[in-house]
């Protein structure tokens, strides 16, 4: 690893913050990846000595692979798409592969997993005595899976984690004469049924664990995301970003406060 400054605009592999051209950054040349500097202070430097992160190998396999489903169904999607191209375009198929782009709902899952992957890997960076931590569960019955479980002394975490561009807000319809309506807008987009896939998530696991804290979480990374604030809930569902929500498990972790 080195610092540098950036030639090319770039993300954080852990808490996926966006870095312009020219940034002072660190350079993984093994992984070709960037830290920001505050990412990368903190994986050098614990805490406190019992928070350290001892994680390992086969720590890592228990807990699972982060974006797997996600990044299986993109390399599907992928090599379907370029079979149809070969198909059509027969001995010209390999030219007309590499000349053409992606689809986009193909593109999408590729984004969802690296999404999943750079969040994955702040928690794994977490996880400890007082923290544990699985990723890519499968919801029995269903071809859905919870994307990370963070298990805390205070109860469960069951987040969702989402590579969206825009700034995420909480728009409110009604209230006095008209029922309460609240929407999840990232930019001008309507996401709410983000929100909605997470309390099924959240009351799946309710069902699996009974009387024990559960609480959900929707994590954009790369998102708009202000300076001052930004976090807010709907629903019961937190809305925040990965260095956000790592804060809230330390806290969870050192002190075993209750689930917000």
């Amino acid at each position: 690893m080195r610092q540098m400054r950036l030639r090319y605009a770039g993300a954080c592999r852990l808490c996926g913050a966006s870095l312009p051209a020219w940034t002072e950054a660190i350079y993984e040349s093994d992984t070709k990846t960037v830290l920001c500097l505050e990412c990368a202070t903190e994986a050098t430097e614990p805490i406190s000595p019992d928070l350290e992160p001892p994680y390992d190998d086969s720590v890592s396999a228990e807990s699972g692979v982060p974006g797997s489903s996600a990044r299986r169904e993109y390399e599907r999607r992928k090599a379907k798409d370029e079979e149809k191209l070969r198909e059509k375009w027969g001995r010209f198929g390999g030219l007309a592969v590499a000349l053409s782009d992606e689809r986009r709902h193909t593109k999408s899952w590729d984004r969802g997993a690296i999404g999943e992957e750079r969040l994955g890997a702040r928690l794994n960076a977490l996880a400890a005595d007082g923290l544990a931590v699985l990723h890519d569960r499968r919801i029995p019955g269903s071809k859905a899976n919870i994307d990370h479980l963070a298990i805390t002394r205070g109860g469960i975490w069951v987040i969702d984690a989402k590579r969206y561009k825009g700034r995420p807000e909480l728009k409110i319809e009604g209230g006095i004469l008209r029922p309460r309506v609240e929407k999840l807008l990232v930019g001008r987009r309507d996401c709410t049924k983000l929100v909605d896939g997470v309390l099924e998530q959240v009351d799946v696991v309710r069902d699996i664990v009974g009387d024990v804290p559960v609480v959900g979480a929707l994590c954009f990374i790369e998102a708009d995301w202000p300076v001052i604030g930004g976090a807010f809930s709907t629903r019961g569902v937190h809305v925040l970003w990965p260095k956000r929500l790592a804060k809230a498990l330390m806290e969870q972790r050192a002190g075993g406060v209750d689930v917000p």
